[in-house]
């Protein structure tokens, strides 16, 4: 697995992570909106972690910064 993500991609996805964690947390989202919301959240932790995210990989999107060396 190359990395494929920057450092603006990552925070904005812990950011909305944070947010759908507070919703939830705070009673404004419930039901199978909130399951489906939170593995969402899940899966932006995750690949923020990791730097890569499998849905770019086809389209050949990184949003990673180019280095010298590549």
């Amino acid at each position: 697995m190359k990395a494929n993500m920057g450092t603006a991609d990552k925070i904005v996805r812990i950011l909305l992570a944070i947010v759908i964690g507070l919703l939830y947390f705070f009673g404004q989202i419930s039901g199978v909106v909130a399951i489906i919301l939170l593995v969402l959240a899940v899966i932006f932790i995750l690949t923020s972690f990791i730097s890569f995210c499998p849905l770019y990989l086809p389209f050949s999107i990184s949003t990673r910064r180019k280095t010298s060396k590549e």
